[in-house]
């Protein structure tokens, strides 16, 4: 059954650009991110049967030991006024804004990116909430077999930020997701582990089919998107850009630090962009494309 969004927004259906609300109204209504964002001893009950929204077949009932890990209830003040969603696209690299993410309340990154002082000018360095998918915890820390300390090392650079993970949204995830919580706590570290509740992850995905975004799952970037319009209410992105080059014609990496390809039979890179870019079009974002310093009045160079 659909949510009451879908049903009030079918496809194709403009946004007035004199209502930029409209979104935080859709968003709210079908997916309640000011509740549902993250896992809390508030929407969750104990003994729950909680559905993978990842995976159709599997669910995970909440036992008292899980359920002691999660907040008493989403843990940020909400509104937030001004929301830097920091994406990874290598529009980044050169861009100098480093300085304009940081101006943010609260600034949100994806999948622990690196942020030293090679990228500090062009992607800032303050991060409040930095997403972390389970496959990230495999590759880069052996799923935190051997490599707790460097796990916990590498995530100094966010400070006293949140790390937010899928933990229940594929059977495969709820483990590593489980390890990087106990391995933050035993090392007395300063960021704190919030878990993606997979019924907001699910009717966001639901939303963003109906708007014409067809892939097998959204991207943690879009997501983050979602979350924002609803949690904030002034929303920046930057580094959206899934092409191959630049608004010169000038060819670019894939990430602003590496070249690596996204998956493509999983995310549809293209359609994402095409929805945020109308967003800023109607006014209900903005989208940073160009070279902050030199064009910071016209944040999407359209």
């Amino acid at each position: 059954m659909f949510s009451p969004c879908l049903r009030e927004f079918p496809l194709g259906t403009p946004v007035s650009s004199h209502n930029p609300k409209i979104y935080w109204k859709l968003l709210n209504n079908c997916c309640d991110p000011g509740q549902l964002f993250s896992m809390t001893k508030v929407n969750t009950l104990v003994g729950e049967n909680l559905w993978f929204d990842g995976e159709l077949l599997y669910s995970l009932t909440i036992d008292n030991a899980t359920y002691n890990l999660f907040p008493q209830e989403t843990p940020f003040k909400l509104p937030m006024k001004k929301c830097s969603v920091v994406g990874n696209g290598g529009i980044l690299k050169g861009s100098r804004c480093g300085k304009n993410i940081d101006e943010a309340d609260f600034v949100i990154r994806c999948n622990l990116p690196p942020l030293g002082s090679e990228y500090s000018p062009d992607v800032g360095t303050r991060t409040q909430l930095v997403t972390a998918n389970p496959s990230i915890i495999d590759k880069r820390f052996q799923n935190l077999l051997w490599s707790r300390k460097a796990f916990v090392e590498s995530l100094k650079v966010y400070k006293s930020s949140y790390v937010y993970m899928p933990a229940f949204s594929t059977k495969y995830g709820t483990e590593p997701s489980l390890r990087a919580y106990y391995t933050l706590t035993d090392f007395s570290a300063n960021q704190t582990v919030l878990f993606a509740n997979p019924n907001f992850l699910r009717n966001v995905g639901k939303f963003w089919k109906n708007k014409g975004v067809h892939s097998r799952r959204l991207s943690t970037g879009l997501f983050m998107v979602s979350a924002a319009l609803s949690l904030c209410e002034e929303v920046t992105v930057y580094g959206f850009w899934p092409f191959q080059i630049d608004l010169q014609g000038r060819p670019i990496n894939h990430h602003y630090y590496d070249d690596v390809p996204p998956l493509r039979w999983i995310h549809s890179m293209p359609e994402e962009f095409l929805q945020i870019w109308l967003l800023h079009k109607t006014g209900i974002l903005k989208v940073q494309l160009e070279q902050c310093a030199t064009n910071s009045r016209n944040p999407g160079g359209a």
